[in-house]
């Protein structure tokens, strides 16, 4: 009851204290309530515990499911194996710095050779090289035939990790007879001999780094003296042919990725002189005063792709040819190559061109009965198409073939002069002619006992203003091959055979026919076969014999300048 009656109270509290606030204005209220009640308050207790942080982390239980156990037999099979073989070889034959050559051949033919060069050094390499060798035979039927040819070379070379650098000084000289005229007239051999000096000298300084990312080149220098014989009459001493060639090489390359980037530059000077410039010897005889200069710059890029099989070549070679008149060529550089099957096949394919520097000495090299006084001209290839398949059938025998499409301008043919000789000294005639070349060759070899190869080319020629390319074989064979007895017997054998080749002569004969207004002469076949065999008796001395166009074939090489049917040479070589 008291609880209902508290409640009713607090209801109606507030309308009371609204009523009497409305009576009187004194703010006291007419009502005085009171009240009682009961308030409890529960007994206080203290916590035993003390507060704390729990920062530890409860690991989960992880759960572990094991895979079930199964068992399978296992069964081993071991193939055989062979034994092992060792093949057990002897030392390497001990090298030694010098040798020395001495022979003699019939027709009263001497030889002697000395070759020597420092011992083996990974920084220095030097030594010399000396060669003689000489005939006093004569050919039936012909004017005095001989000749003598002594040469020698110094040379060194420093070695090092990052630069190379090489030299040499060389000389040669030569003695001839122009022997190609019939000895029923008579001629004294101081009448028709001729003698070349050559001396030279040339450096190169070589700039490579291990890694080839970095650039490389090479620069170098070559001089070269080239002079006929003197005249006997020494108010006539610029009456002889004589040159000074003079050139500056250098090449450059720089490797990126899988591209090289190369650039070859090269000026080349040959100035030949033949008298004084504006004298007259004779009416005929006039002077000849040649300066030939050629500068080229050749840039290419070089790519490789599929794992070196893929090759690619492409860049051009800018030429200023300043001899008569000044021109500029520019000839392309462009070349493909794949590797299929492992090297077994590569077909290839390629285009470029060139300028060849046409010197006094390298005529002489080609024929040696030339007249001393030449009008040279540069040859230019304007350009050349190439292609082929070359590669490997087995480990022991390789293969190439190609053809090959090219317009050569200035092209120099040996033709009989009869204005300044008698007919027994050749001159130069120029044309331009379109050559088609047609090659194959096979090689042979096992290990370093039997090694054979071969050499076929056919050519066609389209000349201009001529008949014929004098001189220039239709077809040539070329078959080489050695043979190891027991490391104390070696043989090599080389055989050359050249057919279709025809000489311009000036004048009716017997084999000589006319054509297109040229008297031509068929120079018939060579088959020129030589044989050489050593015996080593021991490491040190050896014993020699070589047999030279022992077919015995009378051939000519030039128009009346036949060779000896047979040559035989022997001798000994000491090693120390």
């Amino acid at each position: 009851m008291d609880k209902i009656r508290n409640i009713l109270l607090l209801i109606c509290a507030p309308f009371a204290l609204m009523a009497g606030g409305s009576e009187g204005g004194s703010g006291e209220t007419g009502i005085e309530w009171v009240a009682q009640g009961a308030r409890e308050v529960e007994p206080a207790y203290r916590i035993a515990l003390s507060p704390k942080v729990i920062d530890t982390n409860i690991a989960a239980e992880t759960v572990d499911y094991p895979l079930l156990v199964l068992k399978y037999d296992t069964r081993t099979n071991v193939d055989d194996i062979n034994p092992a073989t060792i093949n057990i070889k002897d030392q390497l034959p001990q090298l030694y710095n010098s040798y020395a050559k001495l022979g003699v051949g019939s027709e009263l033919m001497p030889l002697g050779e000395f070759y020597f060069s420092a011992t083996r050094s990974r920084k220095f390499n030097y030594g010399a090289h000396l060669k003689h060798l000489s005939s006093f035979g004569n050919l039936k039927g012909f004017a005095p035939a001989q000749f003598d040819r002594t040469g020698g070379v110094i040379f060194g070379a420093i070695n090092e990790k990052r630069y190379t650098l090489k030299g040499d000084v060389r000389y040669r000289n030569q003695g001839l007879h122009y022997y190609g005229v019939s000895d029923t007239l008579g001629l004294t051999r101081d009448s028709i001999s001729q003698r070349y000096s050559d001396f030279g000298f040339s450096a190169l300084y070589g700039w490579h780094k291990k890694d080839s990312a970095k650039l490389n080149f090479n620069a170098g220098i070559d001089y070269n003296n080239f002079m006929s014989r003197k005249p006997e009459d020494e108010q006539l001493k610029d009456w002889r042919a004589r040159e000074n060639y003079f050139a500056v090489n250098t090449n450059s390359w720089y490797k990126h990725g899988k591209e090289v980037y190369a650039a070859d530059f090269n000026v080349r000077y040959n100035g030949y002189r033949y008298g004084t410039e504006g004298d007259t010897l004779t009416a005929t005889d006039t002077a000849i005063v040649l300066n030939n200069t050629v500068v080229n710059l050749k840039p290419t890029i070089t790519t490789r792709l599929k794992d070196n099989r893929f090759k690619a070549k492409i860049g051009l070679d800018l030429t200023i040819d300043a001899h008569n008149k000044t021109k500029a060529y520019v000839f392309p550089i462009a070349e493909l190559k794949y590797s299929m099957f492992n090297d077994i096949f590569i077909p290839y394919v390629g285009l470029d061109g060139g300028l060849t520097q046409r010197t006094f000495k390298s005529t002489t090299q080609e024929n040696e009965f030339i007249l001393p006084n030449l009008a040279l001209r540069n040859q230019v290839k304007s350009i050349e198409l190439y292609g082929g398949i070359k590669g490997t059938l087995s480990k022991r025998v390789g293969f190439n073939t190609s053809i090959s499409f090219a317009r050569v301008k200035d092209m120099a043919f040996f033709v009989t002069d009869t204005m300044y000789s008698i007919g027994n000294k050749f001159g130069l005639i120029y044309d331009t002619l379109n050559v088609t070349t047609i090659e194959g060759s096979l090689s042979y070899q096992l290990t370093e006992k039997i090694k054979v190869d071969g050499i076929g080319r056919f050519y066609s020629y389209d000349v201009f203003n001529n008949s014929y390319a004098w001189n220039m074989p239709r077809l040539q064979i070329v078959l080489r091959g050695s043979y190891n007895l027991f490391d104390k017997f070696l043989f090599n054998l080389d055989l050359n055979l050249e057919e279709g080749r025809r000489a311009l002569v000036y004048g009716d004969g017997t084999g000589i026919t006319e054509e297109n207004g040229q008297y031509i002469k068929k120079l018939g076949f060579i088959a020129d076969a030589n044989l050489s065999v050593e015996y080593r008796y021991n490491k040190r001395i050896s014993a020699f014999v070589q047999l030279n166009n022992f077919a015995a074939q009378r051939y000519s090489r030039w128009y009346n300048y036949p060779v000896q049917r047979f040559q035989g040479l022997g001798g000994v070589t000491f090693r120390f």
